[in-house]
């Protein structure tokens, strides 16, 4: 069972695989992001933990938006999560009540599919998930090993339906022959209503473990997806675009790496029910401001 320190200390074993960043020695702590939307241009937004848990929105997150809008600050949206398409995302966020625009929402799918080779594909991916925008040739991976050992490369969405004995097949077939294994969602965890779930980053490192000049990750804190963000803020310095996240490893860090503003959020995501700093200071990880909900 995953727990925050449990998910912590995985994440500062991988570390060395994660972009390098300066380190910081303390944060500004805040109330609310309306203390600071003179000196921000945009802010982006991580989902889970900040403007959702589960499939609950957090109270107040979506006039908090509002509200920066109406001060003139573009709104970004940026998630990790790799288990649906595009429609899929955008319709998600409109059934969590929050009031975005389809260009505000940016995926680590999106970045992962522009990096897709032609190729016969074997992916990892939920059964609702129809894999329409794959342009690809593809192969569902479920239970038949022969699956594994005929595909060219390894395409990781999403573990809602990835099992164990599933995991040890696609180790096995890294083993036979090692391929190009690309991970959909960095993020090792996510917070949910009954704790955390497991996400494709988990199971990536641990084939990154054995094979690790053949895994790439995609999302926080990995390039890719900072690209599409700047992308539609043309003209914008990065020091006036500000990132808010609940983990340390992937939101902070990645936009530091990049030279965005950060702020960590504390009360609902990965660090609910605990003092951050023992953290920030383990990890170096310390971002611009932090504050309990945006």
């Amino acid at each position: 069972m995953l727990t925050t320190q449990s998910i912590f200390d995985r994440y500062q074993e991988v570390r060395a695989r994660l972009p390098k960043v300066v380190a910081r020695e303390s944060s500004v702590e805040i109330q609310s992001l309306l203390e600071i939307a003179d000196e921000v241009d945009a802010f982006v937004f991580d989902a889970f933990g900040v403007l959702n848990v589960g499939e609950t929105m957090i109270p107040g997150a979506d006039t908090r938006l509002d509200q920066l809008r109406e001060r003139g600050c573009a709104i970004r949206i940026l998630t990790n999560a790799a288990s649906y398409d595009r429609s899929g995302a955008i319709a998600k966020f409109k059934r969590l009540g929050l009031r975005v625009e389809d260009d505000e929402i940016i995926t680590s799918r999106e970045a992962t599919l522009q990096n897709l080779s032609k190729a016969h594909w074997g992916v990892i991916a939920a059964e609702t998930d129809p894999l329409s925008d794959l342009p690809v040739q593809t192969t569902r991976l479920k239970d038949a090993p022969e699956d594994y050992n005929r595909v060219d490369h390894f395409l990781f969405l999403s573990t809602a339906d990835w099992t164990l004995a599933q995991q040890e097949l696609l180790e096995a077939a890294m083993q036979d022959r090692p391929r190009t294994l690309l991970i959909g969602n960095a993020d090792l965890a996510a917070p949910r209503d009954d704790g955390f779930s497991v996400e494709p980053g988990y199971y990536g490192h641990k084939i990154a473990d054995l094979f690790p000049k053949h895994v790439q990750f995609f999302g926080k804190p990995f390039p890719e997806v900072y690209d599409l963000i700047e992308a539609t803020l043309p003209g914008l310095a990065s020091d006036r675009i500000a990132m808010c996240g609940d983990t340390l490893h992937t939101d902070i860090l990645g936009a530091a790496a990049r030279g965005w503003r950060t702020v960590l959020v504390t009360q609902d995501g990965l660090f609910s029910g605990f003092d951050t700093r023992p953290f920030s200071e383990e990890s170096r990880l310390f971002a611009d401001w932090q504050l309990p909900r945006i």
